[in-house]
């Protein structure tokens, strides 16, 4: 297939795919508001789309998609269905002086920071990784890689609630539970998953984990925090043979009140198991089935997804899928050890839809067959979610600076929004019905 411009007009080409994934869906929902989230569902557990919207309806909230545009250090707001119009932008870093004073005077924080920008930041500071909303609307949770923290920022006045920084120097995915009073956040550095009340900010709890951990995801209607460690990508040891210097990558499974380990999951173990020794063994983004019973995952170099099943802890199948004829075969060149990157399901656990980071397409993927449908042209697509609606799947361009919907059934493009630079993670969330863009800081 072609290989689309990577830009608009108005900035000079580039070559992006990101450095770290992951994908879920979890509900948020207390009594005051229902917000389904981007990504793997706790599984078994996951009502309709349209019932969440209504629910947020009656309750005073409209229901919205998050951008974060990370090298911008924004997050822009757009409809949740339809044609994705932009309705207002967040400063997520509206205290950005003050940290770069506090970074500039600690000489290993600056090493850090500066180690961010030139590995997964490509050349870029890495203001925004990921984002979730309150239940209730009034706030929306980031965490902030180059900053090494999360904060909660005031949708209204558009200023901090709370910070927290995380243990050593970079933040990186989060996940929020199903009833949306805590969020889990990977610091990457650390080999640590914190998880904070989402309100106050309060550490609840913290659990050990693989080299760099990365996605999370709440399972088993909240009671189970699946974390995935990726191990280093910033290295140019990409060749196969040289995977074990990658680090420690797996799957840590806690309990998520105890936050004591309950399974360790080592995917190089059942990878040779099917004669699969080519494969990667770091997980990237995830999905569950919708009764939890199968994980979907992408791995490091593959342009592929596999299929786990939970209960006999073992991989069932794995879907190969077209390869760019343009993409650069050198591993060295697909940045931070992407191939695809970006895994999203749909509410009736019929399709799965695929981000071709490096391939630059997306697809929607018959869960049945494992067959790819068309193959939607984008730009470094970075991230793959779920529309309020449940009937598309929503992608962020990174090599575009845009979002593009892609319709379930048709496995067709049905709408595109311009968004801020280097747009990645995409979450549903909720916002007041009535609001607007808090006021420039």
């Amino acid at each position: 297939m072609p290989r689309p411009a990577h830009r608009s007009p108005a900035r000079p080409a580039r070559r992006t795919a990101p450095h770290r994934a992951g994908l879920r869906r979890a509900l948020l929902a207390t009594g005051a508001a229902l917000a389904l989230t981007a990504g793997a569902a706790s599984a078994g557990a996951t009502p309709l789309p349209t019932a969440a919207t209504a629910a947020a309806r009656a309750d005073g909230l409209r229901e919205v998609l998050f951008v974060g545009n990370n090298w911008d250090g924004t997050a822009d707001v757009v409809e949740s269905t339809g044609a994705l119009a932009r309705i207002g932008r967040i400063d997520v870093v509206p205290d950005k002086a003050q940290r770069l004073a506090e970074i500039y005077l600690n000489p290993v924080k600056l090493a850090y920071f500066l180690g961010v920008r030139l590995g997964p930041g490509e050349g870029h500071d890495q203001f925004v990784d990921d984002m979730y909303s309150t239940p209730d609307g009034s706030a929306m949770v980031v965490s902030r890689p180059s900053f090494a923290d999360v904060v909660s920022i005031d949708l209204a006045t558009g200023r901090i609630n709370w910070r927290f920084p995380v243990s050593g120097y970079r933040s990186d995915h989060m996940a929020v539970s199903p009833d949306g009073t805590r969020v889990a956040v990977s610091a990457s550095t650390a080999n640590t998953v914190h998880v904070l009340d989402i309100r106050t900010g309060r550490q609840l709890g913290s659990f050990a984990t693989g080299d760099k951990p990365h996605e999370n995801v709440f399972t088993d209607g909240g009671t189970r925090i699946w974390n995935m460690a990726i191990g280093e990508v910033t290295t140019a040891l990409d060749a196969p043979w040289l995977d074990w210097t990658k680090g420690d990558r797996r799957i840590t499974v806690v309990d998520a009140q105890t936050f004591r380990q309950v399974k360790v999951i080592d995917m190089r173990q059942r990878l040779d198991a099917i004669g699969r020794q080519d494969l990667s063994d770091a997980v990237r983004p995830v999905a569950f089935s919708p009764d939890g019973s199968m994980l979907y995952f992408q791995v490091s170099f593959f342009n592929g997804v596999l299929e786990y099943d939970v209960a006999a802890d073992r991989i069932t199948r794995v879907a190969d899928l077209p390869g760019n004829p343009a993409t650069n075969p050198d591993r060295t060149t697909w940045v931070n050890d992407s191939r695809h990157h970006g895994l999203a399901m749909s509410p009736d656990g019929a399709h799965l839809c695929v981000a071709g980071t490096m391939d630059d397409y997306a697809t929607v993927v018959d869960r049945t067959t494992l067959k790819e449908g068309p193959l939607v042209a984008a730009s470094k697509p970075y991230w793959a979610t779920v529309s309020g609606d449940g009937a598309s799947c929503v992608i962020s361009e990174s090599g575009a600076d845009r979002i593009t919907e892609i319709d379930f059934a048709t496995g067709r493009k049905t709408a595109s929004t311009p968004v801020g630079d280097h747009p990645q993670r995409v979450r549903l969330g909720h916002v007041a019905a009535d609001w607007t863009s808090p006021p420039a800081p």
